[in-house]
């Protein structure tokens, strides 16, 4: 007996209706210009308290918890004197996990519908964090709001960063994009 290969729901929504929608709505001639997820990157920096172990090992546990995936560590790109940082320095200054397939949309799925509605005094996300590709960047204050966090992983908290990289994006079709697939979206002032 063969058994059934298992697709996330975002993903099988987005190739089943989503796509042919956003040609229509975008006005695109070509079914390969429509906006699709490519990848999300989930990281966290560590900044001056580097040097603090327990903060460190919080950040790790957290995102590992949360996306399920390895982390990868990042060293200092440019050296900055008032955070006594030099370029390529020893320890780790951030945190980061890339994930792509069927991992992206269960994040991007658990993200909108489980997480998002978790933080305090929620009017919707910035639709001005959009870059000129079309990429989508969202900054999550506490750690908490992910169900995967227990207590006791929460008794050190820090945020998060997360990157939605959208192929063949614009600002307004990656908008649309993330609007089908439920991101709540701050409303615009009349």
């Amino acid at each position: 007996m063969a058994e059934a290969k298992y697709e996330a729901r975002l993903k099988t929504l987005y190739k089943d209706s989503y796509k042919a929608e956003l040609k229509k709505e975008l006005k695109l001639d070509n079914i390969n210009q429509v906006p699709e997820l490519d990848k999300i990157i989930v990281s966290s920096g560590v900044g001056k308290k580097r040097d603090d172990k327990r903060f460190v090992e919080t950040v790790q546990l957290t995102l590992t918890k949360i996306t399920g995936q390895a982390l990868t560590s990042r060293k200092a790109k440019k050296s900055i004197a008032q955070f006594k940082i030099r370029k390529g320095m020893g320890d780790p200054i951030g945190y980061l996990t890339t994930l792509r397939g069927d991992k992206m949309y269960e994040f991007a799925d658990r993200l909108i519908n489980v997480a998002l509605p978790h933080v305090r005094d929620f009017h919707g996300v910035s639709r001005k964090s959009f870059d000129a590709n079309g990429n989508y960047s969202l900054g999550i204050k506490e750690q908490t709001i992910f169900p995967e966090i227990s207590f006791e992983d929460a008794a050190v908290l820090h945020g998060v960063e997360i990157t939605f990289v959208i192929k063949n994006g614009t600002p307004e079709g990656s908008a649309k994009l993330l609007e089908k697939f439920g991101m709540p979206f701050e409303k615009e002032a009349k």
